[in-house]
């Protein structure tokens, strides 16, 4: 056809190419030599690459293990419906319990193995991750311990839960130091029975964080979240009966004071406590995650409880745990206790 005629058409093709897709994680460059130096404002990049370079290839690992497993649940259930087949067809009950002994056993062996992959996986992740927070400025050694948990006797003494704690109990125990202060830290799940409802009621299910300074100091202050002021009657009748009063002249930030009941003795060093930068911290956190805060110094002791629901680094069996972001959680919330007794140390 001519060029000049309107009518006419040409042919033309379209050539699409698409990559291939491949299960690995994002190239975000090599791990700095500086790492030990990065600034607040970069953890989380610095983190990322330590997750993609250390951290990814493990939880890959621990996934093939996770799908072997699902292969394994899918034969024992096709063995089990064989096993009810051949009742209902030849209906021998002998033949029926002499097949059902070794398909049991399998079962037992399967149960064990699931067990044990889910014991395993959260202390694995949680090492490497301990591993990257070791090696930042100020941070000391950091020891786990996946059975232990805070003792009791110290959450008493935080001031912050007026409690029985009828259970008692805790796991995923981290302890360490940072600028020279010795800290540690536990899942808790907390419960007293309550008589009027005859039954095991909640009093804390999170983090707990203890931190001891090493000079000696005198007073407490005790900040508690002010959208539980009606359930938190216990705790409040307990600080006025021990002559504390309310210490909201002292605190600059505005979502800070509107978040938190803040409490003290006229001896503490209140100003001293409740920087700007520690406020700044500790409502950033808050405001990111949703996640209610307790927090009281209680002579040269600082105490922080961050209630968590879910059990963090808790791994899913019916679907794929290769996630930055179920690691990134766990990461956060233990960086944010320490900053907060990293700007408590700062002026102490």
């Amino acid at each position: 056809p001519k060029a000049s005629d309107p009518t006419s058409t040409f042919p033309f093709y379209i050539l699409h190419f698409q990559a291939p897709i491949r299960h690995s994680p994002p190239n975000y460059g090599p791990w700095p030599s500086n790492y030990t130096n990065v600034s607040p404002l970069d953890r989380i990049a610095a983190f990322r690459i330590f997750y993609n370079q250390t951290i990814y290839p493990e939880l890959v690992r621990l996934d093939r293990r996770r799908i072997r497993l699902l292969r394994l649940i899918a034969l024992s259930v096709v063995l089990l419906l064989a096993l009810v087949v051949v009742q209902a067809l030849i209906q021998v009950l002998l033949l029926t319990l002499v097949l059902a002994i070794p398909l049991g056993i399998y079962l037992l062996y399967l149960l064990y193995r699931v067990r044990k992959y889910r014991l395993d996986f959260k202390p694995k992740v949680m090492r490497l991750v301990l591993d990257f927070i070791d090696d930042s400025p100020n941070v000391g050694t950091l020891a786990y311990d996946a059975r232990r948990q805070v003792p009791l006797e110290l959450f008493e003494r935080s001031m912050l839960f007026e409690s029985k704690a009828d259970q008692y109990a805790g796991e995923d125990y981290i302890n360490g130091s940072i600028n020279n202060v010795p800290f540690e830290l536990s899942e808790l799940r907390v419960r007293e029975y309550s008589r009027v409802r005859e039954r095991l009621n909640y009093v804390f299910a999170g983090v707990f964080f203890h931190a001891q300074f090493p000079e000696a100091a005198k007073g407490a202050v005790v900040l508690l979240p002010r959208k539980f002021e009606q359930y938190l009657s216990r705790p409040l009748k307990a600080l006025y009966r021990k002559r504390f009063v309310p210490a909201d002249v002292y605190i600059s930030n505005e979502d800070f004071r509107e978040y938190f009941m803040a409490y003290t003795v006229t001896s503490s060093r209140t100003d001293k406590l409740l920087t700007d930068e520690l406020q700044a911290t500790i409502i950033d956190y808050q405001q990111r995650t949703g996640a209610d805060i307790y927090l009281s110094f209680v002579g040269s002791h600082l105490y922080v409880a961050v209630t968590e629901h879910k059990d963090l680094l808790e791994p899913n069996l019916w679907q794929s745990n290769v996630s930055f972001e179920l690691v990134r959680e766990f990461y956060y919330e233990i960086r944010t206790l320490l900053d907060i007794l990293e700007a408590v140390s700062q002026f102490r």
